[in-house]
Parts: structure tokens; sequence; C-alpha cells
């Protein structure tokens, strides 16, 4: 994870941490996003959705006696049908994908007690790392000149560290931030094992709740020596240019600043055309890191045979944008996105050069 420019560990001021992006694991991105665009794997769900699942899908033998209904807890597959997470991430990587994001963005224990299986979630993130990791190694073997990466997804918990569940109570949580810090840790440990490249901490409506993940992320890797790279993408909204904890686009790049993040970025919520003026300023305000993109296919439309509006062309056309206008270094696809959305998006990308990262600002600030 990268750190502090002034080589202090943002959590214990007093111990030192490793020199920023100098990376045990996914040392190569850095180098990848300064040569061309780089591209991350669509929707989870929407190809889940795909496979019409059933109840007993999602109990396999080990849960089929739980107490609680499993239909839709689509990080529990990873256990359950592994054979289908498989595919999917199989799908992406052949439609062009250099980064898959392991099936775990609802994979903390936080998110998992809403189906009791708070105690197995290590194990979730365990297993969706080394399925992920299993076929990014399979798409590298079959072409060593392009490197595969595995993305450890974290979610934003269904809790909000910031945000009153009760309106006559303004004062009102219903989770802490050591809660958090301690679900996340969990996660990441398990992520860490199943061998993930990087940590993505992704779709962030509560920058109270992303902090808790940076927290912890920091004190596993200063902890166990590995440091992976840091992506941080957070969601607008609405057409209010805000995050749903309140902030804009340029207040949430300065709250998250301190961990030197690989990459920052926006995904899901808007789709790309909405989304434009906010990537726009978030590549301007972000001068020092590389920028991501991953919006959803439009806006949702349950009469559409995906749920979402924008086919492939459409989506691929607009993000194509992105990259003509020089504000992209990773983009892909969030909900309703499918294979053939990263096909054309991989095609459409590939013709521009990435955004240039300003890798003297760190120094510049230092000296001044």
């Amino acid at each position: 994870m990268p750190v502090k420019a002034n080589n202090a560990h943002p959590t214990h001021p007093m111990r030192p941490v490793a020199t920023a992006h100098r990376y045990t694991r996914g040392a190569a991105l850095p180098g990848i996003l300064h040569e061309r665009i780089a591209v991350l794997d669509g929707a989870m769900g929407t190809m889940i959705q795909g496979y019409r699942l059933s109840e007993a899908d999602f109990r396999g033998e080990r849960f089929a006696d739980h107490g609680k209904d499993l239909k839709g807890n689509n990080d529990l597959l990873v256990l359950t049908r592994p054979d289908v997470i498989a595919e999917i991430h199989r799908q992406y990587l052949e439609a062009g994908a250099d980064l898959i994001e392991t099936n775990t963005f609802g994979s903390t224990s936080i998110a998992q007690e809403d189906y009791a299986l708070g105690h197995i979630a290590r194990e979730m993130n365990v297993a969706a790392a080394r399925i992920a990791r299993a076929e990014a190694d399979c798409a590298t073997a079959a072409d060593p000149s392009r490197p595969r990466f595995v993305a450890g997804a974290l979610g934003p918990t269904p809790r909000t560290a910031s945000i009153s569940p009760d309106v006559n109570d303004p004062g009102a949580r219903n989770v802490s931030f050591d809660e958090l810090r301690a679900s996340y840790r969990e996660q990441a440990e398990g992520l860490l094992e199943g061998g993930c490249d990087l940590f993505l901490v992704e779709t962030i409506f509560d920058t109270l709740n992303a902090k808790a993940a940076i927290f912890a992320l920091d004190e596993l890797m200063d902890d166990t020596g590995e440091r992976l790279p840091v992506i941080v993408s957070g969601t607008v909204t609405d057409a209010s240019g805000r995050i749903l904890s309140g902030q804009t686009v340029g207040a949430f790049w300065h709250s998250v600043r301190h961990a030197r993040p690989l990459a920052v970025g926006l995904n899901c919520a808007l789709g790309a055309a909405l989304m434009r003026p906010y990537i726009e300023e978030l590549s301007k305000v972000a001068a020092d890191t590389f920028i991501s993109c991953y919006p959803n296919a439009g806006l949702p439309n349950p009469m559409a045979p995906t749920g979402f509006d924008e086919t492939p062309p459409v989506t691929a056309g607009l993000i194509e944008g992105f990259a003509q206008s020089g504000f992209l270094n990773i983009a892909g696809g969030c909900c309703g996105t499918t294979p053939a959305h990263i096909a054309e998006i991989a095609r459409r990308v590939s013709q521009y050069r990435p955004r240039a990262r300003d890798d003297g600002f760190f120094t510049r600030l230092k000296v001044a």
C-alpha cells in the first residue's frame, strides 16, 4: 500500500514504512498504467443472474439445512458453486480484462451477518481469491506478454459509519469505526492468503467506511511485510456530484489522499454519460495518482434484458470519450456490464495513451 510522503507510518507515526510503490505483489502494475490503459472486468451480479441459480445452488450440500434463505448471497457461490464464478472470471479474461475482481463485494463478517454467515467470511475471501488467482494465472500462462492481476474487492458493507439509520435520531449509528476496521482486516487477510495482487476498496458511499478499510489494509501490510497496490473507488449517487455521505469528488479525494493509492476513481451508481463531469474533475484534482473508471451500463431499467439500458457499443463509446480526453488509466464496467461490454471497451481504449500521472508531486510538496 502506498505511504505518506514523510515516510511515517499513517497509523503508527514512530514506525517507518516501505518506500512508496515498492510492492511485493502487483509490482508490474504502475509500469503498465504508465504505458497503456488497463482494463478491469465487468459486473459479477449480472452474470450470475444469467445462470438462473436456485436456492439449492446457493446452499449446496454444506448449507442445505441453514436457517435462512441464501439465494442472492452471490459471495457464497465461491464455496457452493465455484465452477460458476471461475467461468465468469474466464469470460472476462477472454474479453480482454487485465484485472479481475474477486467475488467478495459483500464478504465481510458485517455484511454476511444478514445471512447468519459472518463466521465464514474469512473462508469465503480465501476461496474467492484462489478461484480468481487460478483463472488469472491460466490467462497469463497462455500469453506471458500480458500479465493478468487479481484485485481483492472490498465493498462498502450495508452499514455506514457516517449516516444515521434512524431519521429521528441523527446521532444514531449501527456500526463503529473499530467494528468496520476489524471486519475489513479479516476480509483482507483472507484475500491476501488466497493470492490477490492488489486491493480494491470500491463503491464507496461513506468515506469513513473507506477510511476504516484503508486503516485495516495498512495495518495488515505493515504486520505481514506484504505491500500491495491499493485502488480506491467512490460512487457519486446523483446529479449533485456528491457521494452519499455528502462529499464532493474533490473532497473525497483529499480525504483518502493520505493513503497514496495507486489509483483513485469512480464506479457504479451513474452511467458513463452522467459520470463524465465527475471523472473529469477527479482527473484534475488527483494529479499525483492514476485514475480508474468503471460505470454502470446506464441507469437501471427492469424492462431491459440485463436490467440496464446501455448496449456494449454505447457504454464503450462513452468510455472511449474519457480515454480520448486523457482522463483514464483503468477502464472497466460495473452493474449491467457483461464480457461483451468489456471486450468493446478494451478494443476502443487500446488506441489511446493513458493519462499521465504527476510523479513529482509529492517530492515538490515535501520540499515546499
